[in-house]
Formats: C-alpha cells, structure tokens, sequence
C-alpha cells in the first residue's frame, strides 16, 4: 500500500483535530503539531486555514464523485448511484460520517470554504436531470436523499434499521418506475 502524501497526512491530521478538539480548535499550529510536521511544511501545502479547510472540503467532494463515476449509463443510473453513495444499505452498516460532520461545523465560521460543495451539488443537480428519468421525480430522490443524509449527519430522528431499509427499497423502487415510464 502506498504511503499517504505530505498533504493527505497533513489533510487527515487536520481531521483528526476536528473530531478531538472540536472546530474551534482546527489552527494551523494544531493541524502541524498534529502530524508531527513544522508550521512551514504545513504553510508549503496551505498557507492558510482557509486553504486547509478548502482542500478537506474538495477531498470530500472527489471521494463522493469517484462513487458516482461508477454509475451505469442506463436510465436512472446516476440518480441510483447517488442513492448507494449517500445512503447504506443498511442502518448498521455505517455510521454518519463524523469527519463531515466536524467539517461542516468548522466551515461555519467561513461559510466560502462551502464554495466546492456549492459548486459540485449544482453539477449533480444538473446531471441528475440528463439521468433519463423525469427531471422532477429525479429532484424528489435527490432531496429526499439529501435531507436523508442531513438527518444521519446530525442524528435527528433516524429512521429505526427495518424502516431505513423499507425507505431506501422505496427510493430505488421509485427510480425504476421513472426510468421505465
């Protein structure tokens, strides 16, 4: 297995001082300490938090965009991708993502480090309409998984495991009806 990059360290180190210490903490003197690198080997990757914070941003968004490279080009593969990505299978199989969660919360105090996800949701947005399902019932999947994610992410109110697999068949059932009306 190839060893992590200057920067994936540095990009995990930084992670790690979100889900330990909490947002208010993620300083450039922490995410060096961190990894065990000094303040000017973190200033040659980013110079600023705001850099920091944008790259864990875009790393996010890549890992999300490889799952959906992986859709089919059938009607209704891309929405049906989207789902897999964000949604288990299975309530148990997978915990909110904790790294998501403390990112969000450190991109509160500079709401630009968004801008990427802005960006990449539009882009799913709009591929979702060329998915060749109705653009409207491909929004409807969207947000619902969307909120779905959100819902997870923060715990409130989460479906018990049987309903979260009962919905999530729902959710695939309703791409197959749109991609076969």
């Amino acid at each position: 297995m190839p060893r992590p990059s200057s920067r994936d360290r540095l990009l995990d180190a930084a992670a790690e001082v979100l889900l330990s210490d909490g947002a208010e903490s993620l300083t450039l003197e922490a995410v060096a300490q961190r990894a065990g690198v000094s303040k000017g080997g973190l200033f040659y990757h980013f110079p600023t938090k705001q850099a920091l914070v944008r790259a864990m941003v875009e790393r996010l968004v890549g890992a999300f965009d490889q799952a959906l490279a992986r859709a089919g080009d059938r009607p209704g593969d891309f929405l049906r991708a989207y789902v897999e990505a964000t949604v288990p299978e299975t309530r148990a199989s997978e915990a909110p993502d904790r790294v998501t969660a403390a990112l969000l919360a450190g991109v509160l105090v500079d709401p630009e480090g968004l801008e990427p996800l802005r960006e990449r949701f539009a882009a799913w947005q709009e591929r979702l309409t060329r998915d060749g399902v109705d653009p409207a019932a491909a929004t409807v999947v969207r947000l619902a998984v969307d909120g779905w994610w959100a819902v997870r992410l923060l715990g409130l109110g989460e479906p018990d495991p049987e309903l979260h697999a009962r919905t999530r068949a729902y959710l695939m059932e309703l791409i197959t009806r749109a991609a076969n009306d």
